[in-house]
């Protein structure tokens, strides 16, 4: 079992560049947490969020979520989001629940309002959508259908 010292080198210079490859792929990947000031809104259905969801605004992301849980008295679900510092939200922005397709990853999607006032660190959010199932979806679509065969 005597092994060659070039072997032993090969073997670190193989585990360094993976090292590097991991490093890599997950700057790339958007997978930080991004940290900035925490906004927060409540929901009567996140449908399948999860904490570390993005957070965008026109498809960009600009926050993160950083905490779910469910209040005890209403059964409404409080979610925590970090906001990059660099972003101003108006405080009339409407966020909701939107997945990515039809079978994707849940996130959190701002539509910037107009007002003049911003969201602030700690403040809660007024104009909030919740998420809609699939089967919300097809029961819109079937009432469509529905409802334009009578007319």
């Amino acid at each position: 079992m005597n092994k060659k010292p070039v072997e032993t080198i090969m073997g670190l210079v193989v585990l360094a560049v993976a090292s590097l490859f991991m490093l890599f792929a997950y700057k790339v990947s958007d997978l930080q947490v991004v940290k900035g000031y925490e906004i927060n809104a409540r929901f009567l259905k996140v449908g399948g969020l999860n904490t570390g969801a993005d957070v965008m605004v026109n498809g960009v992301k600009v926050g993160t979520v950083i905490a779910q849980s469910l209040d005890k008295d209403d059964y409404m679900v409080n979610v925590k989001m970090s906001i990059s510092p660099k972003i101003s939200l108006p405080k009339d922005s409407t966020i909701s629940v939107a997945g990515d397709g039809l079978m994707g990853d849940k996130f959190i999607k701002i539509e910037p309002g107009k007002a003049k006032d911003k969201l602030l660190p700690g403040d809660m959010a007024s104009n909030v959508k919740d998420a809609k199932s699939l089967e919300d979806m097809v029961g819109e679509i079937i009432f469509m259908v529905t409802d334009n065969e009578d007319k």
